[in-house]
């Protein structure tokens, strides 16, 4: 494989053709990125670049193959007046948030999960994890969710637990 830098005739550094094919390609793949998010995720990345942000809601609506292929190589050629590593940055701080916040989520819904399983012997670990929930109405919520599991019933009051886990350990992280 090639050298990524050759030398001119006044013996200057060049970028070669494949590594410059290679960034561009690396820009419209970020773009790309940029155009699977939705619009309020996209408008939580604070991006200055307003031709760059009117290009991907373009992308975004439009469902023809050949002109949505059109669409992403122009939103490349802007990626290379914006400032990628900021952008770069930003959806890596951002895929990392929702990272850990499907993390959390699969806590929670092991922890909901025992409670069910395995009751009151559960229930030490719950409160180990999140010290300041309410012991009755966690063994309540528990017993009326087993027995809705018994019965064949939807499982509102699972849903109910979870959604009180998860507000305690929402009041857990912002502390």
């Amino acid at each position: 494989m090639s050298d990524d830098f050759l030398y001119d005739d006044d013996d200057n550094f060049v970028e070669s053709k494949s590594a410059r094919k290679r960034q561009m390609h690396a820009l419209q793949n970020l773009g790309e990125q940029l155009v699977e998010l939705s619009a309020s995720q996209l408008q939580k990345l604070n991006l200055d670049n307003e031709a760059l942000i009117e290009a991907v809601q373009l992308a975004q609506r439009i469902s023809h193959h050949s002109g949505k292929r059109r669409q992403m190589q122009f939103i490349g050629k802007l990626m290379r007046s914006a400032d990628a590593e900021q952008i770069a940055d930003a959806l890596d701080a951002f895929h990392e948030t929702s990272r850990k916040a499907k993390a959390q989520e699969r806590i929670i819904e092991g922890a909901r999960d025992a409670l069910i399983v395995r009751g009151d012997d559960a229930l030490a670990e719950v409160l180990a994890i999140w010290p300041h929930g309410d012991r009755q109405l966690i063994r309540q919520l528990t017993r009326s969710a087993q027995d809705e599991q018994r019965g064949g019933h939807a499982p509102a009051s699972a849903r109910k637990l979870f959604r009180y886990l998860r507000s305690l350990s929402d009041t857990s992280t912002e502390v």
